[in-house]
């Protein structure tokens, strides 16, 4: 199935349920979510009806994250579990759509220091494309991001929207070195 035009877009939504299988009490989300504590008592299962989430295993997109596209989320305990320590989703966030060019800096060191590389396509490797061997800040110009801890995009991912990332180190994600980016481009 395509992409619909923009003017036919469903609004961005994502269903929580608490229990597995789409059981138990839900929370419908159109938007972010910083604590759905409010909401319910924890999240077991969801469905991306349309768009991109983040969801976060802590309160104020904080933790562990994990990238959701449209489809059926049964167990997410289990899902998320293959190489990641979460136990239930505590907040989300939406990914706006992004049209246009895509463009974001890597730096070797934390403050924007040291080697720098310029991307504006997906790299499953920077020590093989760049030769860098760890990327600790950065600054995301155009588009929206998936860092992943290891190459060829697996392990933990952190989240980038444009802005700029002086420390992932004082950003909470201290001992993780990330060294592949995927542009986030699925927006059906």
């Amino acid at each position: 199935m395509g992409c619909l035009p923009t003017h036919f877009r469903l609004p961005i939504t994502i269903v929580f349920y608490e229990d597995r299988n789409f059981q138990g009490r839900s929370y419908e989300c159109m938007s972010d979510c910083s604590d759905m504590s409010s909401y319910l008592s924890r999240c077991q299962s969801c469905r991306v009806e349309s768009g991109c989430f983040m969801v976060y295993e802590r309160p104020n997109f904080m933790g562990n994250q994990f990238f959701l596209r449209r489809g059926e989320y049964h167990d997410m305990q289990r899902m998320m579990s293959m190489g990641m320590m979460f136990d239930s989703i505590r907040s989300c966030r939406m990914i706006p759509f992004h049209r246009g060019q895509f463009r974001m800096r890597i730096y070797e060191r934390e403050n924007f220091s040291g080697q720098m590389s310029e991307l504006m396509d997906d790299c499953d490797n920077i020590m093989d494309r760049y030769r860098m061997s760890d990327c600790m800040s950065s600054q995301v110009m155009d588009g929206h991001w998936l860092m992943y801890e290891q190459p060829h995009f697996r392990g933990r991912m952190m989240y980038l929207r444009p802005g700029e990332y002086r420390s992932f180190r004082e950003m909470g994600m201290s001992g993780m070195r990330f060294m592949s980016m995927r542009r986030i481009t699925d927006m059906c």
